[in-house]
């Protein structure tokens, strides 16, 4: 079993939840999260006074799943939130060692 998080554009959020969700891939964490990559933020005027915003807004998708679905997961993702410009963001994927469903006390991949 793998994680994928994925940080994306805010606008995006709904393409990528739909893609997921058509192609049967359910449950997901979503977080808004702040951040900067390679475009460093930006400047803004405010009231005639200059100021950085050096984190931007971003929504943090984590999903869990098996490792049969990882790349094409991933493939769904890219499709979905890509723009082609700076700042579509970055898929990080990482191993699972266990998982444990509180409710019911099922384990890994009958807990997804």
């Amino acid at each position: 079993m793998k994680k994928i998080e994925a940080i994306i554009k805010p606008f995006k959020l709904e393409d990528v939840k739909d893609a997921l969700s058509e192609a049967g891939i359910t449950g997901m964490t979503v977080s808004d999260v702040k951040g900067y990559g390679r475009q460093q933020g930006h400047s803004e005027l405010y009231r005639g006074a200059e100021y950085v915003v050096d984190f931007l807004p971003k929504i943090k998708i984590e999903l869990i799943v098996v490792n049969d679905d990882v790349d094409s997961t991933i493939d769904i993702i890219i499709a979905a939130a890509k723009t082609g410009k700076i700042g579509d963001g970055k898929i990080f994927v990482s191993s699972i060692e266990r998982i444990v469903r509180i409710r019911t006390g099922e384990e890994n991949e009958e807990a997804i």
